[in-house]
């Protein structure tokens, strides 16, 4: 797939005829969600069947999504009290035009590869100030495939899929809406007396000691020398196998009741899915008796949160569930085993749980311990560990320029060993699709294995 670069552009915010000017000087502090997050641009990648609008619509699309959504079209910085913030300047987005030279058929599907990233705007070649870039890439067919970046400080996965909607309603100018919730400064404040009732030091924050450790640090001169040898395999998992897989956690246990599906002992898709490939991946590494692996699950708060957070929230909300296991007892034990353990340390990251980690955030240790995030981009090696993005409940698929929703949805190549992201089958049939990373060498046994269901 050879991609032609036609033009690079900035794109800044557009506002209808008589409306004031904002202050650019202005800037909203990065809270306590933000702060511990990624600090990584996140790449997605549309493909959309022609007709489609052209390109000049979708730039004027962005414009007018950017006028209400001001962060994307700023820059991180620090504020004027010198702590993280984003700088509503407006400087703008970057816009980038591409052509291909061939139907999209002969692309179809798309493979996890590198040959991905030439389908959105690189952002691992150095510092990249724009918070969001675009990549429109032109096939000969007609189709149009979308890469998008958007970084990762600035908002969580359902914030960015809020706003792919949003520029899609503007591109077909009709009115956003809802208006994103847009008070992350202020939001979320620490109790008058203070409760810091669950541990939050090695789970959000980890010690210096442990961050920079010698045992650490050749880790992750391992993980540079291996990064070539790990490679991102997609998994399909059909409606039926899904299906299969809920049944075979749940077996031998009472029905649920009527009102609460999801309670202790009755599984949810995610997590007999998760249990499934956790159990899959752990046998394909041949950890055994005596080592312990751990999940990393990022958990949103917006519903969990007391009162409810709104679900039109623009930043971070999200938090992890950190279930753990014996290699051994985990892959000799059915998958029942597994989705239990993933139900109940999800469960226990509730309302208490986030007004714990704001309390503590905010009460200064972080600063005074010099603690850092666990969340952390350079870790290219995560085992025995795995990480676990659900995008199952995200809105990704309801971005519409005009011509209809996108007919395959993808994460970028991300070659990160450990990762999985899971998403709704691009068939639309209730399947799910798993992006899992791993080493080759373990590639070839967790393929051989990922279908059977013990």
């Amino acid at each position: 797939m050879k991609v032609k670069i036609t033009s690079s552009k900035t794109v800044k915010p557009a506002r209808g005829g008589g409306v004031a000017p904002p202050n650019t000087a202005e800037s909203v502090s990065l809270n306590l969600f933000d702060k511990v997050t990624y600090d990584v641009h996140i790449a997605v990648i549309y493909a959309f069947r022609p007709p489609n609008p052209p390109n000049a619509a979708l730039e004027q699309g962005l414009a007018r999504a950017l006028a209400v959504y001001r962060e994307w079209a700023g820059r991180l910085g620090d504020g004027p009290d010198g702590r993280p913030a984003v700088l509503l300047n407006d400087a703008g987005a970057r816009l980038v035009e591409a052509t291909v030279d061939a139907p999209l058929a002969r692309s179809m599907p798309f493979k996890p590869s590198p040959e991905l990233l030439r389908l959105h705007p690189g952002v691992d070649g150095g510092p990249v100030e724009e918070l969001v870039q675009v990549q429109l890439t032109r096939f000969a067919c007609g189709s149009l495939v979308v890469g998008f970046t958007a970084h990762h400080r600035v908002a969580d996965g359902q914030a960015t899929g809020n706003f792919l909607v949003a520029w899609g309603l503007a591109t077909r100018r009709l009115p956003v809406e809802p208006l994103p919730v847009r008070d992350r400064a202020t939001r979320f404040q620490p109790r008058g007396t203070p409760l810091v009732e669950f541990p939050h030091r090695d789970t959000e924050y980890s010690l210096p000691a442990r961050k920079r450790g010698a045992e650490e640090d050749e880790d992750d001169d391992i993980g540079g020398v291996a990064h070539d040898k790990i490679k991102v395999h997609k998994v399909l998992f059909t409606k039926e196998f899904v299906a299969r897989l809920r049944a075979r956690a749940s077996s031998g246990l009472p029905p649920p009741p009527t009102h609460h599906h999801h309670r202790r002992g009755h599984y949810s898709t995610f997590e007999s899915v998760v249990g499934h490939l956790w159990r899959a991946v752990t046998a394909a590494r041949g950890l055994g008796a005596g080592e312990t692996t751990r999940l990393r699950i990022s958990v949103n708060g917006r519903t969990r949160m007391r009162p409810p957070v709104p679900h039109n929230y623009f930043g971070n909300m999200v938090l992890w569930a950190f279930p753990r296991s014996d290699a051994g007892e985990l892959v000799s034990r059915p998958v029942q085993h597994a989705a239990d353990l993933i139900h109940r340390a999800v469960a226990r990251v509730d309302d208490a749980y986030f007004r714990s980690f704001i309390d503590f955030a905010s009460s200064g240790a972080v600063e005074a311990e010099g603690l850092a995030p666990t969340a952390d981009e350079s870790q290219v090696v995560m085992c025995p560990d795995l990480e676990v993005d659900s995008w199952l409940g995200i809105n990704f698929y309801d971005l519409d320029f005009g011509g209809g929703c996108p007919f395959y949805f993808m994460p970028s190549y991300l070659p990160m060993e450990g990762t999985m992201f899971l998403l709704p089958s691009f068939l639309g049939d209730g399947g799910i699709e798993a992006y899992v990373s791993l080493f080759d060498g373990h590639l070839e046994e967790f393929k051989r294995i990922c279908y059977n269901i013990a």
